[in-house]
């Protein structure tokens, strides 16, 4: 079993490759979150897996609360996470180890693949280039063979680069993140807006509604950018930080 988070469609990409390697049912945290489905039983020996992006040197808080709340009932055989991000993960992999601990579990094993960067909300944060972003997803599907047989043969391993000032990123960066950053009260359209509603449809916390033919924002955002990087017009704006920026797009970057 593998849960799995992605706002626009790298972890997405990597738990689905992984799920057809090894066999395994994957789960969408969001929906398991809506139905309130927290309690879960595996079989003797099941590995239990989580795939999920880095954000801000750390998982996501939405992925650390849902495992809080995880009930899981007989032990797995092993325990995987993969981690995917632009260029490093800090201490992502002690965080949720610790998370994990506390629900009474242990982490065997820890991968990282590196796939495009996505975040656009502070100014001089950039998204790869089209041609970067196509290499880092070529590159990452043939990576995830080689993390698929590690898996299988349940190697015990940390494979995640935390990069320089890991402890500084994710102890201390990564709260003022949250705090002044992780809010959607900056999103807002331009007049390009056509109110199609794709972004209430790729919003994978249901976190926008169509009011008035324009997307209104309720308050629970995780600043992921599915909505900023599907428009078809580009008209979503993150206050000032997006201007003059470009989108992902996942379909063309896993186009091979």
């Amino acid at each position: 079993m593998i849960f799995y988070y992605s706002g626009c469609g790298n972890s997405r990409f990597v738990a689905g490759r992984l799920a057809d390697s090894l066999g395994e049912k994957l789960v969408f945290i969001p929906d398991a979150e809506r139905k309130g489905e927290y309690s879960w039983t595996l079989q003797e020996g099941e590995r239990l897996g989580f795939v999920c992006p880095v954000y801000c040197w750390a998982p996501p808080r939405l992925v650390l609360d849902f495992l809080r709340k995880l009930s899981v009932s007989g032990r797995p055989g092993y325990c995987f996470l993969v981690l995917t991000y632009g260029d490093s993960a800090g201490f992502s992999t002690r965080v949720f180890r610790k998370a994990l601990s506390g629900i009474g579990l242990s982490l065997d094993a820890a991968f990282g693949v590196v796939m495009p960067e996505t975040y656009v909300n502070l100014r001089g944060m950039e998204l790869d280039s089209a041609s970067e972003a196509r290499a880092k997803v070529i590159k990452a599907a043939g990576e995830l063979p080689r993390i698929a047989g590690q898996i299988m043969e349940e190697k015990r391993t940390d494979e995640v680069f935390m990069g320089k000032a890991a402890w500084l990123n994710t102890y201390f960066v990564r709260p003022f993140f949250y705090r002044f950053l992780v809010t959607d009260r900056p999103w807002h359209v331009t007049d390009a807006c056509t109110g199609c509603g794709l972004c209430a449809k790729v919003c994978p916390l249901d976190n926008i509604r169509i009011e008035n033919g324009r997307p209104k924002w309720l308050g629970h955002c995780t600043t992921c950018d599915a909505c900023y990087h599907n428009c078809p017009v580009n008209a979503i704006r993150f206050g000032k930080a997006t201007e003059g920026k470009g989108q992902y797009d996942f379909r063309k970057a896993t186009e091979f």
